[in-house]
């Protein structure tokens, strides 16, 4: 699919972006795929997956292998914007339910992998009450220091697609989540696998999200800073290093262009 927007990620060969604006898209799009039987691997952009692209090939390639890509953050949104080009906020966490809704819909069969196994059992049952009908027929939680390109994650895939599932929720973290969907788009091509982050540790209780005004100031970083400041400390920082490369390069793809032109919902 092309590109509403991209991004520079310091990478010569290409250029990483967005490619589904709207959530209404993005449900037109798992729905038509579920029906047609074929699977596809999902990344949700944020502004630390634009920091860890200009570091990583692998990531790189991950990302390219993409069949969709959705803005996740606030600071996608808005550089899309300033370049011209309006994109819907669609965080990986809150993706689950409605594709959940979908799955269950379809009769299609979920898998998750990642997180621990107390988190997946946890999840699987509120998202199994939640609606009804849906089938959680695989639940796997990897050792820890797995190699999302080791054989450990063939066998992996292989069991995944053993499930029947047609929708995978992979929980790993960036880059280890994408560069396996990458991998198992097709070691399973009939899945639809799609890179959620924490979004089941949210789902299960074990990780507690921030408050709803938070995130609709967009201070959700800010609440998971206070919880995990050494781990996300770095990582802030680096994001917000890049954002004035990131700013620049946006205006310029506006100029380019000439000027606004926003994506019509």
């Amino acid at each position: 699919m092309t590109h509403v927007i991209s991004f520079d990620v310091g990478s010569a060969q290409r250029r990483i972006g967005v490619n589904v604006a709207t959530s209404r898209q993005l449900f037109a799009e798992i729905d038509g795929r579920l029906n047609d039987g074929q699977g596809f691997a999902l990344a949700t952009l944020n502004l630390d997956h634009l920091a860890k692209l200009r570091c990583s090939r692998a990531f790189r390639a991950a990302y390219a292998a993409q069949d969709i890509v959705v803005a996740d953050g606030n600071p996608v949104v808005w550089l899309s914007r300033l370049a011209g080009r309006g994109v819907e906020l669609m965080p990986g966490s809150e993706l689950i339910e409605p594709i959940c809704a979908l799955a269950a819909a379809r009769g299609a069969r979920v898998a998750m992998f990642g997180a621990t196994e107390s988190t997946l059992s946890a999840a699987a049952r509120r998202l199994e009450r939640a609606n009804p009908g849906l089938r959680v027929a695989h639940l796997e939680a990897p050792a820890f220091g797995f190699d999302p390109e080791g054989p450990e994650a063939d066998a992996a895939i292989a069991r995944i697609a053993a499930s029947g599932a047609r929708i995978c929720f992979v929980a790993l973290g960036a880059p280890k989540q994408e560069i396996l969907a990458a991998r198992a788009r097709l070691g399973a091509p009939a899945c639809g696998f799609v890179s959620i982050g924490a979004g089941l540790d949210f789902i299960a209780g074990a990780q507690l999200r921030a408050p709803r005004a938070m995130r609709a100031l967009a201070l959700e970083w800010l609440w998971r800073l206070a919880l995990q400041p050494r781990r996300l400390g770095r990582r802030y920082l680096d994001c917000a290093m890049l954002l004035p490369r990131l700013t620049l390069d946006a205006l310029r793809n506006r100029a380019a262009e000439g000027g606004p032109h926003a994506f019509r919902h």
